[in-house]
């Protein structure tokens, strides 16, 4: 029967000129992976680094009676810090380990000097405008192809995808009315009973009808549709060109000569800016209906009065601005959605991301650009 191999040890010979430190027992994987032996092996290297005796010591690795390269690795990164010491002794097959570990070894990673606070906040912020300017400019590429697409359509209207574009338009369009008139009427009733809390101390109850008809045909309800079909169909676009992209579907369309623009990007475009005025004018009425139950309950308005003054209290030129802006809308949400989701690498984070990232940036560009219509049009319908 085999004797048990002896632990691997470190012995400091101190009596020695110069002092050496010597290897004792099996220095193998299987003796260094055990933690009863390399717990008090890894003290003694600690040791040893720590009195700073590493490099002013002769190392003699003769004494250990096996050495592999687990073992070299060992020395190399904790006892020598990937320095190997002028003054060491060692068989030929051990000069031979220690100098394939030396040659193999990765070589400490330089530290980068560490650079200041506001000087690593100032480059994230370029790096975040660069990265938007990026994405701006793909935006702006995707509307450039989706004209020319609009002028090849026109040119050979029997050739479009109307299969495509009547799909979109039941799915963006049809199906969104539920969720939108249930939104809208709450929103309505919201905004009614907080205006007459307000007008019944000033007598001004009639002045509602005014302030319900022009906040919700102008600004709210456009508004208010286009965040819920940002939401909705917007992370739906993103997710059905990324599905395509991690499938490898978009790739085997190109292989196959099918233009993505005119295939996947127009369709959802067109659809999306057909579908978005009616969601809107839709969720601009469930509103009114809202109000009007509302103003009925509060202030004791009758629905008849309140359709009588409506006409009256809102231009048709708040209602054409509506809409108008609702057609922007659309086509913003239907390319931000296509860009992401073009932009979605071939794995599950990256589709995860992009239709994150799909709907905060549609939500964002549709407030934006109702500010800019804001602004621009501020006195159109008054």
């Amino acid at each position: 029967m085999n004797a048990h191999p002896p632990p691997p040890t470190l012995e400091i010979r101190t009596d020695a000129d110069p002092p050496q430190i010597v290897l004792q027992g099996c220095w193998t994987a299987a003796m260094l992976a055990q933690t009863a032996y390399w717990k008090p092996l890894a003290r003694q290297i600690r040791t040893v680094r720590h009195s700073g005796q590493a490099d002013a010591v002769c190392w003699d690795l003769r004494p250990a009676s096996q050495f592999d390269h687990v073992a070299a690795q060992v020395l190399w990164e904790a006892a020598w810090e990937q320095t190997l010491p002028a003054n060491r002794q060692a068989s030929a097959a051990q000069q031979a380990i220690l100098e394939r570990v030396v040659r193999l070894a990765v070589p400490p990673e330089q530290k980068q000097p560490r650079q200041e606070s506001w000087k690593r906040a100032f480059q994230h912020i370029g790096q975040l405008a660069l990265g938007a300017l990026s994405h701006w400019w793909q935006i702006v590429q995707l509307l450039g192809q989706l004209l020319l697409d609009v002028l090849r359509l026109l040119g050979k209207p029997l050739r479009g995808p109307w299969r495509d574009i009547s799909a979109h338009l039941f799915r963006m369009g049809a199906q969104a009315l539920p969720i939108t008139a249930l939104v809208g009427f709450l929103i309505g009733v919201v905004i009614a009973y907080l205006l007459a809390l307000q007008l019944r101390q000033f007598g001004a109850d009639a002045f509602i009808v005014d302030i319900l008809g022009i906040s919700l045909t102008r600004e709210l309800g456009p508004l208010l549709a286009a965040i819920l079909v940002a939401g909705r169909s917007g992370s739906a676009i993103t997710a059905q060109i990324g599905v395509m992209r991690v499938n490898e579907e978009l790739d085997a369309m190109r292989v196959m000569g099918i233009a993505l623009g005119f295939r996947l990007v127009m369709p959802r475009a067109l659809a999306l800016s057909l579908a978005m005025p009616l969601v809107s004018v839709w969720t601009t009425l469930a509103a009114l209906i809202g109000g009007m139950w509302a103003s009925q309950m509060a202030l004791d308005i009758s629905p008849a009065f309140f359709l009588q003054a409506l006409p009256d209290a809102v231009d048709i030129a708040n209602l054409a601005l509506g809409v108008g802006k609702s057609v922007v809308f659309g086509l913003a949400i239907a390319l931000i959605g296509c860009h992401w989701g073009l932009w979605v690498k071939p794995n599950t984070q990256s589709l995860g991301a992009g239709t994150t990232a799909s709907v905060v940036t549609s939500i964002t560009a549709v407030i934006v650009i109702d500010a800019i219509f804001a602004v621009v049009f501020r006195n159109v319908g008054f």
